[in-house]
């Protein structure tokens, strides 16, 4: 017999690690990235101290926090120095969100699809974390993200179908976020609709071969938007050396799903590769094991430090 909704939550909070409770990590304090005028200025900062930035997809879920979460990235920054990428999607009524899926039954307690919705529908629903339980977390807006983030964080803004680049983008300068934020394009037709839309942000683009660096710049999207997403699956050392030697930042994926980069490193205990995926050129690591991300490249000498380009760690001394 399932547990009722009250008992699902009491049993997800008191799951908890106590690293992953919003409550203490308020009281160990947290790491901020201070992104004082320029990202890409941020951005080159780290590559020129040879550290590696984790960008925590979904926000960082883990048990008993939920993917795209506030509540989940507020215990991700408790735990390392993090760029977090979310999912934004809008309800019937126009109201912007975070969430991944078009339907709402894996990740809320409600069902259907999420942008038939009006936001009061929506926003009455708890978060589900991976395995189901139901959490106290409410689905956030956009606007509450990005005010969250603001002195604290970057954001990758990866678009659903139903949330218009021109809203997403009129929301991020209303909260005077342009400079924290990675505008998510899957082809140069997207980017270059973005790169026009906002040219004063930058863009992560798929660039996963030679020569796809110079098809974006002739399609005019500027080279100093772009940072280059590029894949999942296979490192390319000699790409990144391209794509360095054009001062464009790589991003390369370990996430994904059964057969993603994360869980074979999960499964073999050769966490340290992470740390040699940044020394082979990858100056951020997108990861569904933020904080095993984050231990490898500490281990290494590569997470970012205290002092370093604007990075900081809180504290209650």
């Amino acid at each position: 017999m399932p547990f009722p909704r009250s008992a699902l939550s009491i049993v997800c909070v008191l799951a908890l690690p106590a690293l992953s409770s919003p409550v203490a990590a308020q009281a160990q304090g947290h790491w901020t990235l201070s992104i004082e005028g320029d990202l890409s200025a941020f951005l080159d900062c780290l590559e020129g101290e040879e550290r590696t930035l984790i960008s925590a997809h979904r926000g960082g879920p883990s048990p008993g926090l939920p993917e795209n979460a506030i509540e989940t990235m507020d215990a991700v920054l408790a735990a390392t120095p993090a760029i977090m990428e979310v999912d934004v999607a809008a309800s019937s009524d126009g109201v912007l969100f975070l969430m991944h899926d078009d339907t709402l039954d894996r990740t809320t307690t409600g069902n259907g699809e999420a942008a038939a919705q009006d936001w009061a529908s929506i926003a009455a629903l708890k978060l589900k974390d991976a395995d189901g339980w139901v959490t106290p977390y409410a689905v956030p807006k956009l606007q509450d993200a990005l005010r969250w983030a603001k002195g604290r964080t970057v954001m990758q803004i990866d678009f659903k179908r139903s949330a218009p680049y021109e809203d997403v983008i009129a929301m991020i300068r209303a909260e005077e976020m342009a400079q924290n934020v990675i505008l998510i394009a899957y082809s140069v037709a997207a980017a270059k609709k973005l790169h026009d839309l906002a040219p004063e942000m930058l863009i992560s683009l798929s660039i996963e071969r030679p020569g796809a660096l110079a098809e974006a710049e002739a399609a005019g999207i500027a080279r100093e938007a772009i940072v280059a997403f590029t894949g999942i699956r296979l490192p390319r050392p000699n790409l990144y050396a391209e794509l360095d030697k054009a001062d464009v930042e790589v991003i390369f994926g370990t996430l994904g799903g059964s057969r993603s980069i994360d869980k074979q490193l999960d499964r073999f205990g050769i966490d340290a590769r992470y740390a040699e995926l940044g020394e082979r050129g990858v100056d951020i690591i997108a990861t569904d094991r933020p904080r095993a991300a984050a231990r490898a490249l500490a281990d290494a000498g590569r997470l970012p430090e205290a002092g370093q380009c604007g990075v900081s760690r809180e504290s209650l001394d």
